[in-house]
């Protein structure tokens, strides 16, 4: 799968552009403020059909304009692949595959496997335990639209839940027998997730030790852990055990939306121990060993977004990153910089095909 041509129209700060580009690796140099960030984004809106940085879809359109329209032409074993998103204001947003409108957005998850790193990636150390959940959702759900379904129906359920919670508490009363209902619906649910979440973390933790001493040379001990309450008890327990609790403060405190990744350097949280070029070590090698478990599991390599990926490192792990990703095991890469002769020495001896945009 690659990109061969981006066409931007009213994309933020983008009037109009189009962009075609090398099937290898694509460099975007340019000061800050520019507009990299948002060529990157609207890659990104293509795969996802939302944006990366601002999740606020109208806010997407360009300052006094009515609509934006992302259109890009991919090649994916052999056959061409035309998406186009779009938005006008008032209206739905629209993506649509060779010219048919898709009627749910998880229909299109998965086509257009991507992975991204960026310095919003920060997030995933500095935040709570929701960011960290959606990146393992985010991975699985582009290779398991089961996965994604059983998600989606899951956190509805859960704000189905917490309203009657309110409701009950608003006037004065409690029906055991429908909070049943959702608390049934939610345990069919929970299982297959916590289950699919567990193999995954079992699957990807090697793959990431494995990259994070790959950049830092093997200087450093790090570790990830998967946390749930279900480790310890079944989701019916957790349920029943919770309820005086959720009774008073109106909300589910059980369950897999508690999930949660600790970051781990020397056994310690990276967040209060790691210095900033180790927490950007972490980050870029947590979203590798992303891209390797979903190559391995599509059988093709994911576009690989790189937006001021080498933001707080040294050169020597910039190149060493860039040496990393010219190996065939990588397809197509777009790189965003400010910094022209850093992106220039680290491709350098880059064996594969490169083109640099100015933006």
């Amino acid at each position: 799968m690659y990109l061969k041509q981006l066409t931007l129209t009213q994309y933020k700060n983008i009037s109009s552009k189009t962009f075609n580009f090398s099937p290898k690796i694509n460099c975007f140099i340019g000061d800050n403020g520019i507009g990299k960030s948002n060529i990157i984004d609207s890659i990104y809106h293509l795969a996802f059909g939302k944006s990366y940085f601002n999740p606020i879809a109208i806010q997407n359109i360009q300052h006094n304009k009515d609509f934006f329209v992302i259109e890009g032409r991919f090649e994916k074993k052999g056959k061409k692949e035309k998406i186009i998103c779009s938005l006008k204001k008032g209206q739905k947003k629209i993506i649509k595959r060779n010219g048919k409108t898709y009627k749910k957005l998880s229909e299109h998850i998965g086509l257009i496997p991507s992975v991204i790193i960026s310095p919003a990636d920060s997030d995933l150390i500095s935040d709570g335990s929701s960011a960290r959940r959606k990146f393992m959702d985010g991975v699985i759900g582009q290779i398991d639209t089961a996965f994604l379904q059983d998600l989606l129906e899951y956190n509805k359920i859960i704000s189905q839940r917490n309203a009657l919670l309110k409701y009950f508490a608003l006037n004065n009363t409690f029906d055991q027998e429908t909070l049943y209902i959702y608390d049934h619906q939610l345990i069919k649910r929970s299982d297959p997730i916590y289950k699919k979440r567990l193999t995954f973390m079992k699957s990807f933790v090697p793959v990431f030790n494995y990259h994070y001493k790959n950049i830092s040379e093997g200087k450093e001990n790090i570790s990830l852990e998967y946390v749930s309450q279900l480790h310890e008890k079944s989701h019916e327990e957790l349920l029943k055990n919770s309820l005086p609790k959720d009774r008073i403060i109106q909300h589910t405190t059980q369950g897999v939306h508690k999930d949660d990744i600790n970051f781990l350097l020397e056994g310690q949280p990276i967040k209060k121990f790691g210095s900033q070029g180790q927490q950007k070590t972490f980050l870029v090698a947590l979203k590798f060993a992303q891209f390797d478990f979903l190559k391995k599991q599509i059988g093709a390599s994911p576009i690989l977004l790189l937006d001021d990926a080498f933001d707080k490192l040294d050169q020597k792990r910039v190149t060493q990153i860039v040496s990393l990703v010219d190996q065939d095991d990588f397809g197509q890469i777009f790189i965003t910089d400010t910094h022209e002769q850093r992106t220039i020495d680290a491709l350098g001896e880059t064996k594969s095909n490169y083109q640099i945009f100015k933006i």
